[in-house]
């Protein structure tokens, strides 16, 4: 089973990793010192059967002697530690040395050995005793010879085991070392870690303003951190839009509520004719018609937010768009005395909900119809100027909008003029639903606007055919 704890997890793996090195290091390193030490021992070898091709002479019964007069010391000759043998090239035994007791060194004569240079290969005595061959062929007094010398392969044996027992020696210190790293390692990296997570525990939705530290290095400590705070910074723009939407929608909801209770306590206190309560009825239904669209507006709202409102895409004309959006809001514009001046392409065509881009539309233009004065002009265009956008732009002569209210004109329940924008009827939510309308089809929507001066929004959509003209 995996411990539970990101640092123990952190730690084993440290350890199993350089366990696994040492067991990788010490075993190449164990091969290489092996091959090495056979090499030389093979070259030892040839370098000692050079020696010997000069030592060695016939006797008169035409057997093989080998001279060991070059030694400075007759100690010496003990301290030799080689195996020779000479034969014929049919395998006849011409000279052993002591040392090989008369037993055979590498067998029969294999074909072409040591002609042409120097024949090495491993081979064991009848004892079982290890040693590296080497054969080389030779002419001796006009005869053919082969000479075969051998090393003893026990030298490397006991360097291996010399080696591996260093080795055994050696890999606890190895992992004791890489345990007492690992956790001091293993510490400092997830320190950080544990401290934003102590510092994240101890916020609430009362304190999503604070933020965790970040410590400028860079690293993916501070990219988690990072993360972090701008999840906060969402989660605290949301309660707080949140805390503002009820807010707002509670006093919106009130005012409805609290006239039809007043008219209804006037019609139950005052005796009066049948056309009196007629008048008192019909206040009463205007204020619910008034709290019933409210009601529809939030609950468009909450069900965009909630992503919930699936849209039923296909090719929409803009102008024919904007052509029934004018039908239907001339009756107010005529009431004003107002024009509602529109001129486009034809070809403008965009990809979305008809229904919900008809609304976003009828949003805008009632907004510029109900802030322009009487006897105005009202112009509606669209275009296709933008590379790949559809732009559907509506200017009113309204008295315009300062930058700071500018920049809050698509908040819900924002008015600019709260008294005056209540008395027109409205709830600070159709440029809301409008901007989300937009959004949801992959658009932009914006304001361009100067005190005294009008205002001018456009709404930006993918072109469903860009590049045709």
């Amino acid at each position: 089973m995996q411990p539970k704890r990101l640092g123990t997890r952190l730690a084993l793996s440290y350890i199993l990793l350089a366990a696994c090195i040492m067991a990788v290091f010490t075993a190449g390193t164990g091969a290489a010192l092996y091959l090495q030490m056979r090499a030389q021992t093979v070259r030892f070898a040839i370098e000692d059967i050079e020696t010997i091709e000069g030592l060695l002479a016939f006797t008169p019964d035409g057997r093989v002697t080998l001279r060991e007069d070059y030694h400075n010391h007759p100690e010496s000759r003990k301290v030799v530690d080689r195996y020779v043998e000479v034969l014929t090239p049919d395998g006849a035994v011409l000279y052993r040395n002591e040392r090989l007791a008369g037993e055979t060194l590498g067998g029969a004569v294999i074909p072409n050995e040591g002609v042409g240079g120097y024949s090495p290969r491993r081979t064991n005595l009848a004892d079982g005793t290890p040693v590296v061959l080497v054969s080389r062929h030779h002419v001796l007094a006009g005869h053919p010879i082969l000479i075969r010398l051998g090393q003893t392969e026990e030298p490397i044996y006991r360097a291996m085991e010399l080696f591996a027992i260093a080795a055994a020696l050696m890999f606890p210190l190895v992992i004791g070392a890489s345990t007492f790293a690992a956790r001091r390692v293993s510490r400092s990296i997830l320190a950080p870690v544990q401290a934003i997570a102590v510092r994240a525990g101890q916020i609430t939705s009362n304190r999503l303003h604070e933020r965790i530290p970040v410590h400028g290095t860079g690293d993916e400590i501070d990219q988690l951190a990072d993360v972090f705070n701008q999840t906060l910074a969402r989660l605290d723009d949301s309660f707080r839009q949140l805390r503002q939407f009820t807010a707002d929608a509670s006093h919106e909801l009130r005012t409805p509520l609290a006239a039809i209770r007043a008219i209804g306590e006037v019609g139950l206190d005052h005796d009066g004719s049948k056309h009196e309560y007629r008048e008192l009825v019909g206040s009463m239904l205007e204020e619910v018609n008034r709290l019933t669209r409210l009601v529809d507006d939030l609950l468009m709202i909450s069900r965009g937010d909630a992503g919930t409102i699936q849209l039923n895409s296909a090719p929409v004309p803009m102008l024919d768009l904007a052509r029934d959006t004018i039908s239907l809001l001339e009756p107010l514009a005529d009431e004003k005395e107002q024009t509602l001046d529109l001129r486009g392409d034809e070809r403008a065509t965009v990809e979305g909900d008809p229904v919900f881009l008809r609304q976003a539309l009828i949003n805008v233009v009632h907004n510029a119809v109900k802030y322009s004065p009487r006897n105005e002009t009202i112009f509606l265009r669209v275009d296709r100027e933008t590379p790949g956008f559809v732009t559907v732009s509506v200017q009113d002569a309204g008295p315009g909008i300062s930058p700071e209210h500018a920049s809050r004109i698509f908040d819900r329940f924002y008015r600019v003029d709260q008294g005056r924008s209540r008395d027109i009827g409205g709830f600070g939510l159709g440029l809301a639903i409008a901007q989300w309308a937009v959004e949801a089809h992959r658009g932009a929507i914006s304001v361009s606007s100067e005190p005294g001066d009008g205002s001018t929004f456009r709404i930006s959509l993918p072109d469903l055919h860009p590049g045709q003209e």
